[in-house]
């Protein structure tokens, strides 16, 4: 398939803003959906990239668009399918970086879903595969017609792998996740730790094929096998389209339990649901209905699309192979899922949530984790718990992809962690009066040792000797922060007051 074919197929109604006859006769590997601003690391030669520019804003504009347009050029890939949604239109700063660089711009209006664009070429990749003369297959005839009986039968992934392989022995094989979950491997092929799955994909040992699908950083699927020289390049490659194909008929087969999930999480989100029909929708999540449940959130931060949080959050969960679960969005943006509670939620998670952070590490993912609870009518309660422990998460380790839990609050400074920005920064300006302002220097040295009183629980001689000062001038200056505050430090209510103030800046 070329890229000015996706300009005849009507339903998809795409328009080519730049692109010459040469750039058009490009033929197209494969699909990369993305709204990363330098997705270098996930394209391969040939793609064409479909992106709703989410990356994009007027802020610092031509540098984020030479950012991700360079990176396409460098990346070989042969189009740029862009999102009018977003912004209305392509900006033209876009339109001239992708003349500058000779790729091919052409735009998605609001109303075509990526998905279908994904779709169609997949459809016309797989006929031109089957149209294929014989000599320019590596795979054998009967093993192509019984790969294709595999897949109209819906078989395993595992058993697909050992079809297309057996003509070459039978090489240890894996489809592994971009976070190291196994999908699928052959007989000959240990099991592979997740780390150690990632540790090969990233140090590139052995052949490694990306299978085309429209996937997020942290769910894209590769074909990898260890040894060198296990199968012929061009079989490999064949075998990667045939998991692909695999991939495409899986996706559409657990539709409906995305579907279900929505609703259940829709419910959880909104609050108010009675037990009947939150006990419904658990029903329709089918184990799910056996509590009890935690409620697990993340969300991107706004950075990126919902449904980039949402393929986060399952693949994590597919890590853990005996938890149960159900997936979706609130209206808020963030992936929400209610957990099965078999097992720790919380610690079961960090592991798979270190391999998935470690997928895009410059956005970092946080996690908050509810408490479990053992009725259906209060899980919009564990939401709102889970959302605390995220906001807490995210104000403890800004830089670094967490999983928390709520019942990991157990302390005043991990409690008002989860409390929003803007509500802190009203309640320490309040709190701490005129003091607020520490720009001035005889305030910054009230804060400072109401500071270090608070800390020495009160006590003039060990606050004076650790601030190396005369215990009357504590004194003195306990004495002002108390004038400025109005508050009084002989009661423990207004030491918590002044103290949750100071934690708070």
């Amino acid at each position: 398939m070329h890229v000015g074919d996706l300009l005849q197929i009507e339903e998809l109604d795409l328009t080519l803003i730049w692109g010459g006859e040469n750039l058009l006769s490009q033929a197209i590997s494969g699909v990369t959906a993305t709204d990363l601003e330098d997705p270098a690391r996930f394209l391969q030669p040939g793609e064409i990239v479909l992106s709703g520019l989410v990356w994009w804003s007027k802020t610092d504009r031509r540098a984020r668009t030479e950012r991700f347009v360079s990176a396409l050029a460098e990346s070989g890939a042969t189009a740029l399918l862009a999102g009018e949604e977003t912004h209305g239109s392509v900006p033209a700063d876009i339109v001239g970086s992708c003349r500058e660089h000779g790729i091919a711009l052409l735009a998605v209006p609001a109303h075509t879903n990526f998905r279908a664009i994904t779709e169609a070429v997949y459809r016309r990749q797989w006929g031109d595969l089957n149209r294929r003369p014989a000599d320019h297959f590596a795979l054998p005839e009967n093993v192509r017609g019984e790969l294709g009986r595999l897949l109209d039968q819906g078989a395993e992934a595992d058993e697909l792998l050992a079809s297309a392989l057996a003509p070459f022995g039978t090489p240890s094989c894996y489809v592994l996740t971009s976070s190291g979950r196994t999908i699928a491997r052959t007989a000959s092929a240990p099991g592979l730790p997740a780390a150690q799955a990632v540790e090969n994909l990233r140090d590139l040992t052995g052949e490694t094929l990306r299978v085309q699908a429209e996937t997020t950083p942290y769910d894209t699927w590769y074909l990898h096998v260890p040894q060198a020289g296990g199968a012929p390049p061009r079989a490999l490659h064949e075998i990667a389209e045939v998991i692909g194909q695999y991939r495409h008929h899986h996706d559409r087969k657990h539709a409906a339990r995305r579907r279900t999930g929505q609703e259940l999480i829709a419910l959880v989100d909104r609050g108010g649901a009675d037990t009947v029909a939150l006990t419904n929708a658990l029903e329709s999540c089918g184990p799910l209905v056996q509590g009890p449940w935690q409620v697990v959130v993340t969300t991107t931060g706004g950075q990126l699309t919902d449904s980039v949080a949402t393929e986060a959050l399952t693949e994590a969960l597919r890590h853990l192979p005996s938890t149960d679960f159900a997936v979706g969005t609130t209206l808020q943006g963030e992936a929400v899922a209610v957990v099965r509670s078999g097992s720790e939620a919380t610690a079961s998670l960090r592991g798979p949530w270190s391999l998935l952070n470690g997928c895009r590490p410059e956005s970092p993912l946080h996690v908050g984790v509810s408490a479990a609870t053992a009725e259906p009518t209060t899980l919009h309660a564990a939401l709102a718990q889970a959302r605390y422990a995220l906001a807490a998460a995210r104000h403890d380790s800004p830089t670094t992809g967490r999983v928390t839990a709520v019942e990991e609050l157990s302390s005043l400074d991990t409690l008002l962690a989860g409390v929003p920005v803007g509500v802190r920064t009203v309640f320490s300006a309040t709190a701490l009066g005129p003091l607020a302002d520490s720009e001035l220097a005889s305030h910054h040295r009230l804060l400072e040792t109401l500071e270090v009183f608070l800390a020495h629980n009160c006590s003039w001689a060990r606050t004076a000797e650790a601030m190396h000062l005369h215990v009357n001038t504590v004194h003195y200056r306990i004495e002002r922060v108390q004038e400025l505050t109005g508050r009084d430090l002989s009661r423990l209510d207004h030491k918590l007051d002044l103290r949750a103030a100071l934690l708070c800046r």
